[in-house]
């Protein structure tokens, strides 16, 4: 049986919320090895002037636990 573990990331885009969100598993994937699934958790922008300036997509990624072998 293989554990997972999940962490939340936070991931930015000046474009949209589904951009925020491959931002977030693309800058994950530089220090996590195999990715093998993603949930949107959330999702937040900073407004200024009545308009969106920047999305923010919170996302759970998901990745085997490895054990150092021996």
């Amino acid at each position: 049986m293989t554990a997972v573990k999940i962490i939340k990331v936070l991931g930015t885009s000046t474009e949209s919320w589904e951009d925020a969100a491959h931002e977030a598993v693309a800058q994950a994937s530089e220090t996590i090895e195999e990715i093998n699934g993603v949930e949107v958790e959330g999702w937040t922008a900073n407004v200024e002037d009545g308009s969106i300036v920047e999305y923010k997509t919170t996302v759970e990624v998901a990745f085997p636990v490895k054990h150092d072998e021996l």
